[in-house]
């Protein structure tokens, strides 16, 4: 079975060596993005410099702290557990605050997986 493992990271600084535990780990590729949750938005207070329809981008023009959102298609239940041992090695217990949250959601069909580059259709 396919899974997709989701890592909301709180603490930026920590992506870096969250992406080296994760490739050591095996993983053959991971996506990240920035992103905030709406606690963090709405303790940062209302804001004038923001456009009645904002956008991610005008969101994120400020100071405020961001998340890491990390996300892999991993090939076994094995590896989602290994990617679970690896993030709390640097992050520590994610049942504690301010670590994260990983989830991880089994896929029923994945396509685009398993490209070969550099060869013509």
């Amino acid at each position: 079975m396919t899974y997709l493992v989701v890592l909301v990271l709180d603490d930026p600084d920590l992506c870096n060596q969250v992406l080296h535990a994760w490739e050591d780990s095996g993983v053959g590729g991971i996506t990240i993005l920035e992103s905030t949750g709406v606690n963090r938005i709405r303790r940062a207070g209302l804001r004038d410099d923001i456009p009645l329809m904002p956008s991610l981008a005008d969101l994120f023009k400020s100071g405020e702290t961001h998340h890491r959102t990390l996300f892999s298609v991993v090939d076994s239940a094995e590896q989602t557990e290994r990617l679970r041992v690896a993030t709390e090695s640097v992050v520590g217990d994610l049942n504690q605050p301010n670590t994260g949250l990983l989830f991880v959601v089994p896929l029923y069909k994945v396509y685009g997986l398993n490209k070969t580059f550099g060869q013509s259709p």
